[in-house]
Order: structure tokens, then C-alpha cells, then sequence
């Protein structure tokens, strides 16, 4: 029988050798590839914190422009909403990939975790309730175990939290007393409501209200969320208070009308609103009235007024304006053109033309980058023309002047127009004579061209007068709320309730023109304009109101 042969010691220890080896190269391969997989880490953390990074420093510098110097384009408003969605998600992969870095620094002992320099964070407001939670300390020292210890000091980290929303009944009793002698009954009367036998309170009728048209959220999601709290109310019950929250505010929007309609110049402008039909739906319109001095250095409050009707004809704006007279900026939609009339019996109104509206003729035709990114995407794309790229490079000469101006005075404002855009609106009507010699008159450019010769005067209008502003994006700035609501509520039910929107409407975005927040003024007037005395509802007006 054969026997198995043992291996010798030297043949043994030469094996462990081996093995040993084996392991450390192992261990030195895996600690080579943990420290790349670190190393990597850290640059992808780094990289993504660098453009967060950028991308809020773009931001804060657009808003500093845009306070500044105002509007610079059209697209402003959405370029920047635009640069604040990036901004969220470089945020987030910035975060996500500096926890990447951490977790794959544990493992490889030779290099630190990528810490990242983010913007200095705003403390928490002082007026928020602080809760106190105190980590327990030891009793006894971890070194040596002794006892005596001393406090030097702490260590204090807010984490902010939020607590759901609570809802309340509020029980308000009226005792009844009867007089032992007379044996009358007495009992205090009963405490105004802003709803006649209401049983909503005046917060969170300005909630409902907030919500649905400043926050574009339609009753019946806000019932369905009402009943996820526990709170069960039906779509037709917060319709009836809505209507009856409209109703009791009609003094306030009555002010806020008069008040508009008392300027020298107001901006106008006009958007789209479906309303429910049978079987279908009608395209109405709401229109806007913008009183806003703030340009020129004007002391009186900004204010805006919004009108609801069926359809787009002349006969509304020249309802509208029926009885006042001054400047209107506008677009050059016809149903303004009576207004225009000189022989007008209220008064004479004078046309003041929006260089936006101009621009942006311009601007469609020699769009490069648009056109770009259609012919990247496959789609049909239009001529660039070099005309309308130096017509837009000509207007924006007169743009950059104007933020020179803005916020100075109608007399300065004035003399700088004089000196600085007349020899430009003279350069620039001769340039666009020439141009429109040299097209068909069907063509695009011509159109565009023809658009700014025909209301010439109109577009003049900014240098006589130093109130008049270069744009109409203030009347536009008000009204683009409705485009904003329009795909969550979809369509007004009824004329009516156009009507409705447009007094809301009205309140909201005077008060939001006054930096004031919409739902806490809608709360405190609901519940003073009961008992508030004719001859004291103007103190209620946004621009009047403390809380």
C-alpha cells in the first residue's frame, strides 16, 4: 500500500511565505483600487460642488441685475426661473456625490473626504419657537473615571422642523341673563362675521382664497386635502364661501379702482381665459390696468385693476377707460384705437408705444441660438437675417440707457432721453425708411419694420414726457399670474366667476406690487372689514395696512 509523503518544514514555511505574499499583494491591490475609487470620488464631489457652486453665484448675480437695472429682456423672469430649477438639481448632485466621497474615503485609510464649501446659510428667523433638547452628559470623566467634572460651555446645532397644520373650532359663547326684578333677558349681541352666519373663520377663508388664486389651486384639490387632514369639507361649501369672501372685499376693490384710475398713465395688456360653455369652451379674456410711478420716482403706491369679459372686442378697453384720459401703454391691439381719438369726449389719451413688443419682432427673425437649437432637435427652422440682428443691437442701445435711468426722476429721465436716445429714434428711423425700401412688403422684416413706422408717434412718446416708460412689462409682470394658473384650474366655470377671479386677482397683485404677503393681509382685513367703519376702509389698503 502506498503511503502519502509529508512535506518537509522548509516546504512548509516556503508555502506560508507564498500565501503571505499573496494576501499583502491582495490587500495592497484592494487598498490601491479603494484609494483610485476615493481619489475619484473626491473629484466627482469636487467637480459637482464647483458647479453648484457657479450656478448660484449666476443666479445671485442675474437677481442683483434684475433689482438693479430692471428687466433686461423679455425672457428675464424665465431665465431665471430656469437658472433656479438648475440650481436645485446641481444642489442635489452636488450633496449626493459629497456623500459618495465620504463613504468611499471610510474605506481608504490615505485619503480625507471631500469637504465641500457651500454658500453661508442665513440663520433661522427670530421669531420662530425654539425647543430646547438637551444631549445628556456623562457623570464621570471618559479619561479617568473621576467625577469632578466643570461645564465650560456647549455646543448648539438648530435643525429646523415643521409642525403639521392644526385645525381648531373656535366656541364663541353669549351668556343670557334674566333680571330677578323685570325679568328681562339680556345677552351680548352676537360678533360680526365676515359671512353672514358663516361658520368659516377669517384665516382660513384667506387660505381658500390664497390658494385658489394666488397659489392656483382649484377647491376640489383643496378639499381632497382637507379630507386627507381629517377635516371633510365639500367643493359647493367652499364655493359659497368664496363667493361670499368676494363679495364682503368689493369695498377694497372699489378703493384699489379708484385709486388706479386717478393716474396720468397707466400700462394695459390683455391674456386668455377659458370659461366653461355648453358643451365646450369660450375663450375669454381678462384685462389688467397697472398704475405703477415707481420708474420716475413716483410717491404714489403701485396698484393694479383686472377686468374679465366674454371675448377680446374694442368695446371692452374703451368700457374700461370710459371716463378717464392720460397715457396708455400698450400694445398695439386695435380695439385701443378709439381711444386714441382726438376728439374724444372724456378726455384725450395718448398712445405710448412698447418697445418689447417691437423687439421681440426683431428678435423671432434673428434668433441664431433658437434657430440652433431647432436644427439640433431635427425641427424646421427660420431665416437668420442680419437686418434684424442690427435691429435689435439698436434697440438694445436704447434699453441700456434706460437702465441708467430707472428709478430717477421725470425731469431727469428727460433731459438724459434728450441728449442721449433722440439721435438714436432719429438714426433709427432713418435706417429702418431705408430698409423697408429694399423689401417686398409681404415680407416678415417689413412687417416688423412697418410695425414701429406706422406708430411712430406713439413710440416717441418717451422722449416729451419722462414718466413714460421704454416697455409695457409691468402690465405683462402683473398679468402673467393667469398664464401660471391656467394649466392647474384649466377653465373659469362661469362669467361670474371671471368676474370673481378678476377682483381676486386684483387684490393679490396689489398687494404682491406693495411687497406685502397676500394671504396674511386677505386674513387680517377679513377680519376687520366688518366692523371697520366706512370712513377708515382705506387704512386697509395694501399700501396703508399694518397688521
Amino acid at each position: 500500500m502506498d503511503t502519502a509523503v509529508s512535506p518537509l518544514p522548509n516546504d512548509i514555511e516556503a508555502l506560508k511565505a507564498l500565501v503571505h505574499e499573496a494576501n499583502r499583494k491582495a490587500d495592497e491591490a484592494a487598498r490601491r483600487a479603494s484609494r483610485a475609487e476615493a481619489e475619484l470620488a473626491n473629484a466627482q464631489a469636487q467637480a459637482s460642488a464647483t458647479d453648484a457652486l457657479i450656478a448660484h453665484l449666476k443666479l445671485q448675480i442675474a437677481k442683483l441685475r434684475r433689482e438693479q437695472y430692471g428687466p433686461s429682456a423679455e425672457r428675464t423672469r424665465r431665465l431665471l426661473d430656469q437658472m433656479e430649477l438648475e440650481l436645485e438639481d446641481l444642489e442635489a448632485d452636488a450633496t449626493e456625490d459629497g456623500l459618495a466621497a465620504v463613504a468611499a474615503a471610510s474605506t481608504a485609510t490615505t485619503v480625507a473626504a471631500f469637504e465641500r464649501k457651500r454658500p453661508s446659510r442665513k440663520p433661522f428667523p427670530e421669531h420662530l419657537p425654539r425647543e430646547r433638547v438637551v444631549v445628556p452628559a456623562p457623570c464621570t470623566c471618559p479619561a479617568c473615571g473621576g467625577s469632578r467634572l466643570s461645564k465650560l460651555g456647549e455646543d448648539v446645532t438648530e435643525t429646523l422642523e415643521v409642525i403639521p397644520r392644526a385645525w381648531k373650532v373656535i366656541q364663541t359663547v353669549r351668556e343670557k341673563f334674566s333680571c330677578r326684578d323685570c325679568e328681562t333677558i339680556a345677552q351680548p349681541p352676537a360678533p360680526f362675521h365676515v359671512v353672514p352666519r358663516g361658520w368659516a373663520g377669517p384665516s382660513f377663508l384667506a387660505m381658500v382664497l390664497f390658494e385658489k388664486y394666488g397659489q392656483h389651486q382649484p377647491l376640489n384639490r383643496q378639499a381632497e386635502r382637507f379630507g386627507r387632514e381629517g377635516v371633510p369639507i365639500s367643493v359647493s361649501t367652499l364655493a359659497d364661501q368664496v363667493g361670499a369672501a368676494c363679495f364682503a372685499l368689493m369695498p377694497i376693490f372699489r378703493l384699489i379702482e379708484a385709486h388706479v384710475f386717478a393716474a396720468q398713465r397707466l400700462h394695459g395688456d390683455d391674456t386668455t381665459v377659458p370659461v366653461m360653455a355648453k358643451g365646450k369652451t369660450d375663450t375669454g379674456r381678462l384685462w389688467n390696468y397697472v398704475r405703477d410711478d415707481r420708474p420716475f420716482g413716483g410717491a404714489d403706491p403701485p396698484a393694479v385693476v383686472f377686468r374679465y369679459s366674454r371675448d377680446r372686442r374694442g368695446e371692452h378697453p374703451q368700457a374700461h377707460l370710459a371716463t378717464w384720459s392720460g397715457i396708455l401703454q400698450a400694445d398695439a391691439f386695435a380695439g385701443y384705437n378709439e381711444l386714441y381719438a382726438t376728439d374724444r369726449k372724456a378726455g384725450l389719451i395718448l398712445e405710448a408705444g412698447c418697445f418689447a413688443h417691437a423687439r421681440r419682432k426683431f428678435f423671432e427673425l434673428a434668433d441664431v441660438e433658437g434657430a440652433a437649437r431647432k436644427k439640433s432637435r431635427g425641427e424646421k427652422t427660420g431665416q437668420i437675417y442680419p437686418i434684424a440682428l442690427e435691429a435689435v443691437q439698436k434697440l438694445d442701445a436704447l434699453f441700456e440707457i434706460e437702465r441708467t435711468i430707472n428709478g430717477r426722476s421725470a425731469e431727469d429721465r428727460l433731459a438724459v432721453r434728450q441728449a442721449l436716445s433722440a439721435p438714436l429714434m432719429d438714426e433709427l428711423h432713418t435706417w429702418l425708411t431705408e430698409q423697408l425700401a429694399k423689401l417686398s412688403r409681404h415680407h416678415d422684416l417689413a412687417k416688423a419694420i412697418n410695425y414701429m413706422l406706422r406708430r411712430w408717434d406713439g413710440f416717441t412718446r418717451f422722449l416729451t414726457d419722462g414718466r413714460v416708460c421704454l416697455t409695457n412689462n409691468a402690465a405683462e409682470r402683473a398679468l402673467r399670474c393667469v398664464p401660471l394658473g391656467r394649466k392647474a384650474w384649466l377653465f373659469c366655470g362661469s362669467d361670474r366667476g371671471g368676474q370673481r377671479a378678476a377682483i381676486i386677482y386684483s387684490l393679490i397683485q396689489t398687494c404682491r406690487l406693495n411687497d406685502v404677503d397676500p394671504q396674511a393681509w386677505l386674513a387680517d382685513v377679513l377680519a376687520r372689514i366688518a366692523e371697520c367703519p366706512v370712513s377708515r376702509l382705506a387704512d386697509l389698503l395694501p399700501w396703508n395696512w399694518r397688521p
